[in-house]
Order: structure tokens, then sequence, then C-alpha cells
């Protein structure tokens, strides 16, 4: 008989998760990353003397981890340290126009009336009521279960939920439902920006990514460390749980013998056998072939014009002043339709800028000397070679939305990450950081689940079902573990009940 073992490739977060439950399990299985350490887009970068946290900077659905934890017999409090933030962020337009979002919805309806006036602020709670019953819609059919079509969407939600899956307003875009919802333009950039939370244009992408809105209304934590001491801590789990772990092995080519896989071939020309293979790459790294035209066959290609947004960072040690920073801040563009038509090209003319204060709070007492900042961009995912100019020009506009919403920053260090970098560290992507778009309303059904075509090779990450984002990425781990797991069981001589869809909650 033959030993099962399994080989998953990529230690990002979705790998992560599934090397996790597959060890967990008990199943024999060895994690492979081409960096020197975990996390993927979880990392760090250095800026002078100061190391930046230079991925993903906001954690939400916390349940995701710790379910994770649990269920690998460990609790995630105990080995991460996690604060919740009192204040989700610190929005502005101008100097003089500034808005703070909260944990509290009731401080955040009264800054909203203050800022806007009281019909807004009713506008908001409607917002809220609606984010909330999509997210409610869509948690267990969706994101906890395994990639659906549209009709099994609507069979799993059965009949009584069928008005519900309509009141999402899935063939409505989410700009519209936001016009529908608030008359002051500031606000619907506001909510609007949580399409790019996912690299979509909010002009484009359907009014359920409100559900985006929801899991960051529902609360925002800060991690001591940040999200790549999560990405250790889900590693140095994985290792106590049997995962081998091996940094420095680049994976050149899956390898298939009689129509399934059977294990990886290393840059270094060794070869690992596996019965099962988890993919925690890039949808499109696969298809290009990246990994062998066996495994390109499993998957369908994302045309580029169908790719999320990319970014320009900026990781600073800088001396912040005249404007009051909390850990994160959104610095907003004048015009928004107008930015969004700038990305069809290159970075915006006059750019939103997101900056993550990564040694502040809530409202506190200023760092002393130069802190640790990330500065953020949108950009298009493309091909090519970086044009210093156009870095520079971006750079430039950057500096002229900060210092219009009041704030200078006196940079001692920079590193700079453009999508060709990224493109660079995540190849095949144009740079994209999301995958495919969240553009219109079967954008989501898009999306590779973790089975696929080729017999023995599954996938996870931000790319797959059921979509971006370190939660949802995580998840998509989950899924490939439970995938592995259901598919051996179904196949030994007297299987267990195979149940469709869903993972434990412990």
């Amino acid at each position: 008989m033959v030993q099962e073992r399994a080989v998953v490739i990529g230690a990002g977060v979705g790998g992560l998760a599934a090397a996790l439950g597959l060890a967990a399990a008990g199943l024999p299985v060895t994690l492979l990353e081409a960096a020197p350490a975990p996390g993927g887009k979880m990392r760090r970068v250095p800026a002078g003397p100061l190391s930046v946290e230079a991925g993903p900077t906001v954690f939400t659905m916390r349940w995701v981890f710790e379910e994770i934890f649990a269920e690998a017999g460990a609790d995630l409090a105990a080995r991460v340290r996690l604060a919740p933030a009192a204040i989700l962020a610190r929005h502005a337009w101008t100097a003089s126009e500034r808005l703070d979002l909260f944990a509290d919805p009731a401080r955040s309806e009264a800054a909203i009336a203050d800022f806007a006036g009281p019909r807004e602020a009713e506008g908001f709670r409607q917002f809220r009521t609606r984010a909330a019953e999509i997210y409610r819609t869509l948690e267990k059919p969706f994101i906890r279960d395994f990639r659906p079509t549209p009709v099994d969407l609507a069979m799993r939600v059965g009949p009584w939920g069928l008005g519900d899956l309509w009141r999402i307003q899935p063939f409505v875009t989410l700009w519209t439902a936001l016009c529908d919802t608030f008359r002051d333009p500031r606000l619907r950039q506001l909510f609007g920006r949580y399409a790019t939370y996912c690299g979509s244009s909010p002009f484009s992408a359907p009014a359920t990514l409100m559900l985006v809105a929801h899991v960051e209304l529902d609360g925002v934590w800060t991690i001591e460390g940040g999200l790549s001491r999560l990405a250790q801590a889900c590693a140095d789990l994985a290792a106590e749980r049997g995962a081998e772990i091996r940094y420095g092995a680049r994976v050149r080519r899956i390898v298939v013998e009689g129509g399934r896989v059977a294990g990886v071939d290393l840059d270094d020309g060794e070869r690992l056998p596996a019965t099962r293979v988890v993919a925690n790459a890039d949808v499109a790294a696969l298809a290009a072939g990246l990994f062998g035209p066996d495994a390109a066959r499993a998957v369908d290609p994302v045309p580029a014009a169908e790719r999320s947004l990319s970014a320009i960072t900026f990781a600073l040690a800088a001396r912040p002043a005249g404007f009051p920073l909390v850990r994160h801040n959104v610095f907003f563009s004048d015009d928004y339709a107008r930015e969004f038509a700038d990305l069809a090209h290159g970075p915006p003319r006059d750019p939103t800028v997101y900056v993550c204060a990564q040694a502040r709070g809530d409202d506190g007492p200023e760092p002393e000397g130069p802190e640790p900042l990330l500065c953020l961009v949108n950009a298009p995912a493309r091909d090519g070679p970086a044009d210093p100019e156009e870095i520079a020009r971006c750079h430039a506009t950057m500096t002229r939305r900060l210092s219009a919403c009041g704030l200078t920053l006196t940079e001692e260090a920079r590193t700079t990450t453009t999508p060709e970098d990224f493109a660079r560290l995540f190849p095949a992507t144009g740079g994209a950081l999301y995958g495919r778009a969240s553009h219109g309303w079967m954008a989501s059904f898009r999306r590779p689940g973790a089975r696929t075509r080729l017999p023995g090779l599954y996938l996870a990450g931000g790319s797959v079902h059921p979509g971006p984002g370190v939660p949802m990425a995580a998840q998509s781990g989950r899924l490939a573990a439970a995938s592995i797991l259901q598919d051996l069981a179904s196949t030994r001589p007297s299987p267990r009940a195979a149940t469709r869809g869903g993972t434990s909650t412990g």
C-alpha cells in the first residue's frame, strides 16, 4: 500500500494553515519555502536601522486563527499577543477634514454625525446593518465551505435563504450601493475603499464586498511583532505537530506519474515523493507552467486584464509632523473616480495613501526618534521593468497628498517596493497582490477551489477560494487540508462518511 505523504509548496499563510492542519491530523507533511522565513507576503523589510512590516498590516476575523490553532490543540492568545484597536482608522481629506472610525459603533455614529450630519449617521447605521447581513448570508455557505457554483450557493442557503441572497445585491456595484446610502462623497470614498482590500475598484466590484467593511467594523487587532510574527507562530506550531519545514527550498516542478501527483523536484535536483501536493502559490504561476506542464493544465489561467491591483510601497524610517497619526491612517484623493481611471494606465496623479504607523496604537504619546512607517499607493499590475521616473513621481504625488492633509515626513531611510518587485517575488502575477480582481458578480466563482483537475494536486492562497486577505487565505489552506483528509477517508477500504463542506469549529 502506498504511504501517504503530503508536500506543501509555499509558507505563506495558506500554506502554513494547510501544513498545520495536515500535521495535526497525523499525515506526514513537508512544507517547502524558497525564502529564508515563513510568511510570504507577510514580510518585513529593512529601512535603515529599523525593520518595517511591508505586507498586510490589518488583522481581522480573529476567529479563523482561533479555530485553526484550536484544531491543532493550541490557543492562539497563548502564542501571539493580541490587542484590540479602539480606533479602527483615521481618515483625512484635507488638513481640517478628519474622521475616525471606532470599534464602538456608537462612537463612529457620533463622529460621522459631527463630520457630515445626522442623516449620514443614519446612513452609516443602515450600511452597517446591510454589511452584517451580507456577511451572515455568506459566512457559512461560502467562506467556511468548499468553493460553490452559483447554483451550489443557492442550494446551500436553502429556499428560506434565497431572499437573503437577493438582498445582498450581487448585481449592483459597491459604488452604486454606497451612492444609495450616503450623500456625502467623502463617506462614499471611505467605504468604497474596502474594495481595494481585495485589489478591486469600487466602481466595478459588487455590493457584496460590503462584507469586507463588516469584517473590519467588527474588530481590528494589533499583533505584537506584526503579522510576520503570526506567520512564525503558525510555523512553530506546525513543526511541533510534526511538519518538516525547509526554507531555501525552491520547487522546480510538480512531478506527475500515471496521471496523478507523485512528488516535487527541487532546484537542487532533489526529488521529494508525495501522494498529495498543496500549491500555496498564485494560480497564475501554476497556469504559466512555472511548476511544469502537467500542473499548468490543472488550472485555468488568469487573463492579464483580470488581475487585481498591485501597489507601490515605501517602507520608511521617518519623523512625522503636523498630523496626529494612529496605527492605521488613510489620506484620500480629491477625485476618486479619476484616481481609479488613472489606475488603468499607471499610478494615480493624485493617489489615496495608506500609512501604517507601526509603533503606534490608539491616540497616545509619539515615539521618540524616527519610527517605522509603511506608506502604500495603489498601482496597476503589469509586466515589464519599473520606470524610475514614474516611481519618483509617485513618491512626489504621495508627499503632496500627505502634505495637503497636514502630514510631513522627514525620511531618514526608505525601501521601495514596486509592482515589478512584487512580480519578482511572486512570479507570473505582474505584481497583482490579490489574484483575480473581484469585478462583476461572477468573479468570486471564477476563483478555483482547493481541488484541481490533477488528482493529488490541491490549491491554497489568496488567489483561490474563498479570496484574498490574511484570514481568507488562511481559510483556503484550512479547506485544502480538509479536502485532502476527506479524499483520504473516501479511498480507505472502510471509509468514514465524508460530509460535504465545512470545517471543524473547534
